[in-house]
């Protein structure tokens, strides 16, 4: 694996920061953008995502780390669950859900494919050191 120095290094966070500007595209159309209730809390779930990717590295320690990305994971889950809810609403179209539906879940995919090497990683953070 390559050396990670800063969180902007980590793939999860890369693509979860992809996924935030998506959601913030798509819930600015019209009629999405009118169910206040919806884009105030898949917006958050999105920020959430990368934002404790973020902070959880600059905990510098692998337990901490590893709480933080179990949350983003968590946060992986709402926002494809809150795309259910804009497709079944209407607010976007199939082939738009499928593509960030996707996106949401390779960024789940890589965030616990981290989560498994950091579990089983010698390295235990900076702080440590």
């Amino acid at each position: 694996m390559a050396r990670i120095e800063k969180f902007e290094d980590i793939q999860a966070w890369k693509l979860a920061r992809e996924v935030t500007k998506e959601v913030y595209k798509m819930s600015s159309k019209e009629r999405f953008s009118r169910d206040f209730a919806l884009v105030n809390q898949i917006r958050r779930a999105s920020i959430s995502i990368l934002s404790n990717i973020a902070e959880g590295f600059e905990r510098s320690g692998n337990k901490e780390f590893l709480n933080f990305l179990a949350i983003a994971k968590g946060s992986c889950g709402e926002v494809r669950s809150q795309l259910y809810v804009a497709l079944d609403q209407q607010y976007i179209e199939e082939a738009e859900f499928r593509e960030i539906v996707e996106k949401v879940l390779e960024t789940s995919r890589l965030i616990g494919g981290f989560m498994k090497y950091l579990m089983h990683s010698e390295m235990r953070g900076s702080k440590f050191s």
